[in-house]
């Protein structure tokens, strides 16, 4: 069993403080850039509209994200308290959310290049489960998304949240979400199982709303929201709408293969 006491300032500099949720944005971003530069693309062009690409990525993620999360997790509050919504430092972002923001902005990106979206979007998929891991730690350094009570040898004492030993869910999301699903994706690019631009997208579809779904049972669901009905949380519905269309796109890519 293991304590958690962590802050989730990672360091001060002079009155600014930098978060360990603001590091996990930033690493991951770059990481993820850095690897898709080295080792997946081969194409000078493409290495040069891709430098192009991340600032719409990065707008995608953060307008994503941060509506996503007031308009599925929290719209009752942020309807009453518009001015609040671009206080993203005070937290609350959706991974869905930003996925879609993602897509959207890879979309007018591809389409302003006369490219194919997937093409980019695939480029993604393999890369963005380094952020999706480095955000998870980031979860479990601030003591949110916590898990349930368990009694496990591995579970967490989350000082800041109670003093009930849980899982640790952001572990858990952490290594099938990011270590696994980084793995998976690319060997299955490497070894090139795949026939047309869009396939590995539907992929991580599939494969990240499969883990998302069966983790979410570990997880304590969001206290203003609760369980939306047969006891499953807003998390694992989204994440079955997303499973559906990854087996749409996975079955229309291989009809046109």
């Amino acid at each position: 069993m293991f304590i958690n006491n962590f802050d989730p300032v990672a360091f001060s500099l002079f009155s600014f403080e930098i978060r360990w949720y603001s590091l996990s944005y930033i690493f991951g971003i770059i990481l993820a850039w850095v690897y898709c530069k080295k080792f997946l693309i081969k194409e000078e062009k493409i290495l040069n509209l891709f430098d192009d690409l991340i600032s719409y990525i990065v707008i995608g993620i953060i307008l994503g994200g941060r509506l996503g999360y007031v308009i599925f997790y929290n719209f009752s509050y942020y309807s009453k308290n518009i001015l609040e919504i671009p206080m993203i430092w005070e937290g609350g972002m959706s991974f869905h959310g930003g996925l879609l923001g993602v897509i959207v902005s890879t979309y007018i990106f591809s389409k302003k290049n006369n490219l194919n979206p997937f093409f980019f979007l695939d480029l993604i998929s393999m890369s963005a489960p380094i952020g999706i891991f480095l955000g998870r730690i980031a979860n479990f350094m601030n003591s949110e998304l916590y898990g349930k009570e368990t009694i496990l040898f591995w579970s967490v004492k989350f000082e800041k949240i109670d003093n009930v030993f849980r899982h640790p869910s952001q572990i858990y999301e952490a290594i099938f979400e990011g270590i696994i699903l980084f793995f998976l994706l690319n060997f299955i690019f490497k070894k090139q199982f795949y026939k047309s631009a869009g396939l590995i997208s539907s992929l991580f579809l599939i494969f990240y709303s499969t883990f998302r779904f069966f983790i979410e049972f570990t997880r304590e669901p969001d206290v203003q929201i609760g369980y939306i009905l047969f006891n499953l949380t807003l998390g694992q519905f989204l994440s079955f709408l997303f499973f559906m269309f990854g087996l749409f796109l996975f079955y229309k890519k291989n009809e046109s293969k």
